[in-house]
C-alpha cells in the first residue's frame, strides 16, 4: 500500500487547479460512493485528482489509484479498503474500475462494511453502472461527464470567462445576454471554428499538432480495450465496429439503411443493432429514436451522427460534411 501512496503523491504534485471542468462543482462530495462516467479523454481522471488535491490531506488519509495498477493483480480492493481504514484512511479515488473484474461487488461490500470510508471512482461510459451485479444503483451517485462546451473552451484556451447559463435563461433573455457580451468586445465567431475542430476534449490543449492522432488512438482504445473488457467482443468484431464507425463518419447525419450498413460492414442486421448500441454507449455516436418507438434495442434509429465535431474532423479530414456540424449545434442547443 505504501507504493500506492507514493505513486499518488507523485501524480498529485503535477496537478494544476487552474482550470476545472463544469461538473467539478456539481458533484455532491457528501455522498459515500460517487461514480464518474463519460467518454475516454473528457477529463474524468482530472476531476478525481482535483477533488483529492483540494482536500490537502496526506496520502494515509486519502489517495488516488488506477485499477490497472499491478498492485491489484495480487491484492483485492476490499483488502485494500480494510487495511486503509485500519490506519485512519477516509478517502479513496479509483480510476478505471472497469479494468478490475469484480469492481461492482467489492465496491458494494466496501460501502456496506466501512461507513467512514468515502470512495469516488471512474469507469468506462459503456458500463451500465446503475444496473451492475453489485446493485450499486441504490448506493452510488453516478455522474456523466460530457465533452467540452464552447464556454469551457473559451475559458481554458482564450482565458475568456462567461457565466454558465441555463436553457431557460438563454430562451428568455437571449437578446440581453448577447448585447452584454458584445459590449465587452467578445466576438464568438472568431473562436468558434477552432472550437469545432479541437475543442471537444481537454487533451487537445496539450499539443494541437498531434491532437487528431491522439483522438484516433483514443477511438482504438475504446473499441480494442474497453469494449473487449466490458462487452466481451473479440478482435475481429472490433474491426467490424471500426468499419461501421468509419461508414457513419463518411455520411451526413442520415436515416440509416441497415441493409446497406450490414453489407458494408459484413455482418447481419442484428449485429448492426449491437454495434450501434456499443458505439453510442461509448459516446462515439448519437442516435435519434422517435418517442413513438420506445426504447427497444431493435428499433431502427431515425438518425445517426457522430457525438461531436472533433471526431468528425479526426475521421473525415479537414472538411467534414456541413450537416455533421449543423446537427452537432442542434443537439448542443437542445442539451
Amino acid at each position: 500500500m505504501e507504493k500506492l501512496f507514493r505513486k499518488s503523491d507523485k501524480i498529485l504534485r503535477n496537478v494544476s487547479l487552474d482550470f476545472k471542468r463544469y461538473l467539478h462543482t456539481g458533484i455532491d462530495d457528501t455522498e459515500k460512493l460517487i461514480g464518474l462516467t463519460g467518454a475516454r479523454g473528457v477529463g474524468k481522471t482530472t476531476i478525481l485528482l482535483h477533488k483529492l488535491k483540494e482536500k490537502n490531506i496526506p496520502s494515509s488519509v486519502g489517495f488516488y489509484a488506477s485499477m490497472d495498477d499491478i498492485y491489484f493483480s495480487t491484492n483485492t480492493l476490499v483488502d485494500l479498503a480494510d487495511e486503509f481504514v485500519n490506519i485512519g484512511g477516509k478517502y479513496i479515488f479509483l480510476d478505471e474500475v472497469h479494468k478490475y473484474e469484480t469492481w461492482s461487488i467489492e465496491l458494494k461490500n466496501i460501502y456496506d462494511t466501512y461507513p467512514e470510508l468515502h470512495v469516488m471512482f471512474t469507469g468506462s461510459s459503456v458500463l451500465e453502472m446503475s444496473k451492475t451485479k453489485g446493485d450499486l444503483s441504490r448506493r452510488a451517485m453516478i455522474y456523466m461527464l460530457e465533452t467540452m462546451s464552447f464556454r469551457e473552451y473559451l475559458e481554458y484556451e482564450e482565458k475568456i470567462k462567461i457565466p454558465a447559463l441555463s436553457l431557460k435563461e438563454l430562451v428568455s433573455d437571449h437578446i440581453e445576454i448577447a448585447n452584454s457580451l458584445l459590449e465587452t468586445g467578445f466576438l464568438p465567431f472568431k473562436y468558434f471554428e477552432s472550437f469545432l475542430k479541437n475543442g471537444s476534449y481537454p487533451f487537445s490543449f496539450e499539443n494541437k499538432s498531434n491532437f487528431y492522432e491522439k483522438l484516433k488512438n483514443t477511438i482504438n482504445l475504446i473499441i480494442e480495450n474497453d469494449l473487449m473488457i466490458v462487452a466481451g467482443i473479440d478482435y475481429s468484431t472490433g474491426i467490424k465496429i471500426k468499419k461501421l464507425l468509419v461508414a457513419i463518419s463518411e455520411c451526413v447525419p442520415f436515416k440509416p439503411n441497415l441493409s446497406e450498413l450490414s453489407a458494408k460492414v459484413g455482418v447481419d442486421r442484428k449485429h448492426i443493432y449491437d454495434f450501434i448500441s456499443y458505439l453510442e454507449r461509448s459516446r462515439l455516436i448519437n442516435t435519434l429514436i422517435s418517442d413513438e418507438k420506445g426504447l427497444n434495442m431493435l428499433v431502427k434509429p431515425e438518425m445517426i451522427y457522430l457525438e461531436n465535431t472533433s471526431l468528425a474532423y479526426a475521421l473525415c479530414g479537414d472538411k467534414p460534411e456541413t450537416g455533421i456540424k449543423r446537427n452537432f449545434l442542434l443537439q448542443s442547443t437542445e442539451g
